[in-house]
């Protein structure tokens, strides 16, 4: 029986790259979308998470088991934190786009360099890296890498705008460190303009997904 998945998302600009990764790796799930494109702005407008976007996060992931999720994707780094919270409230495997991201980088070396379109997302992918090094009872040290306006020239419109701010952090990274984390999964947008990087530059997205399809397919 095919397994079916809701993807919560806090904006809607992921939307479109998600389903066609559940598509390509995961071909015989069913995948519904939550999108409350609220939960974001508010996130920004407060430097961070509100209690109103805790509760409706984990609103939205008790209503997707309810709705008969076998699996729920969390879409958005900056909310990663509550969608742990979230995770104890259900029933159902909780996969949170970044995760493996961070285990690969924490696999891949000591030195690992952080970029950031958003500032609320700086922080919270800071932080699971160092949780994920600590479970692996690795040493790592972290560089940070803010482009800031990028985010807001990738929701104008202004693709290749973005791509050019990030992809200049990420080489101006890549001298310093072992890999570069993408800290959004909206920097996907890049990948067809990045070309050949010093050190491995891994995105969410792919990751995450492929991460669910592992998830996925251990359930009976």
């Amino acid at each position: 029986m095919a397994k079916t998945v809701f993807i919560i998302h806090t904006s809607g600009v992921s939307v479109t790259d998600l389903n066609g990764l559940f598509a390509e790796l995961a071909p015989d799930a069913i995948v519904r979308n939550i999108i409350d494109d609220s939960l974001l702005p508010e996130v920004l407008a407060n430097g961070g998470v509100t209690p109103g976007v805790r509760r409706r996060i984990c609103m939205y992931a008790m209503q997707a088991e309810a709705a008969g999720a076998d699996l729920i994707f969390n879409q958005c780094s900056s909310v990663g934190e509550v969608a742990d919270v979230a995770a104890t409230m259900v029933g159902v495997p909780l996969v949170k786009v970044d995760e493996r991201m961070a285990e690969t980088a924490c696999r891949t070396g000591s030195r690992i360099g952080v970029v950031a379109t958003l500032p609320t997302t700086m922080g919270p992918t800071v932080r699971l890296i160092k949780r994920m090094a600590q479970k692996l009872d690795r040493e790592v040290k972290d560089t940070e890498e803010l482009s800031s306006g990028a985010f807001e020239k990738l929701i104008a419109g202004d693709r290749a705008a973005h791509n050019e701010m990030v992809i200049s952090s990420i080489h101006k990274l890549a001298q310093q460190v072992e890999a570069v984390v993408c800290a959004q999964g909206s920097m996907l947008a890049l990948k067809p303009d990045l070309g050949e990087t010093r050190v491995p530059v891994l995105m969410s997205p792919p990751l995450g997904v492929q991460h669910a399809a592992e998830v996925l397919a251990t359930l009976k």
